[in-house]
């Protein structure tokens, strides 16, 4: 009777299993077949060679990358906070500013000395 039920507690585990399984790709295969959204940031009209100028443009960046990773499912909120930071630092790189990025990096707790060679 023992391994019966044994047996049966595998079959269980091993049938959820396989249904969770077939639920997260089904749920990433929607996912991946999504065209990639994107945003274009303007900001000619912005002094980046200004601190304000530069605090301007990373609250542009950022509001964009948050709008553009928002997500209303609740399972994939996790991500969305991912894809939000993956965004906005690209959109940072992308730009190449050494003021942006420095605030980008105060901003972000990410306060790395530059590292400057010494004979």
């Amino acid at each position: 009777m023992r391994s019966n039920l044994q047996t049966i507690n595998r079959a269980f585990l091993a049938c959820s299993s396989a249904i969770l399984l077939a639920g997260v790709l089904v749920t990433s295969n929607a996912h991946a077949d999504e065209q990639v959204r994107a945003e274009t940031v303007k900001f000619q009209d912005l002094n980046v060679d200004t601190s304000a100028g530069v605090e301007v443009l990373y609250r542009r960046i950022h509001s964009a990358s948050k709008r553009v990773c928002s997500e209303t499912d609740a399972v994939m909120q996790a991500a969305a906070i991912s894809c939000t930071r993956n965004a906005e630092a690209r959109a940072i790189e992308k730009v190449n500013l050494p003021l942006l990025t420095a605030y980008y990096r105060m901003k972000n707790g990410d306060r790395k000395e530059a590292i400057v060679a010494k004979r």
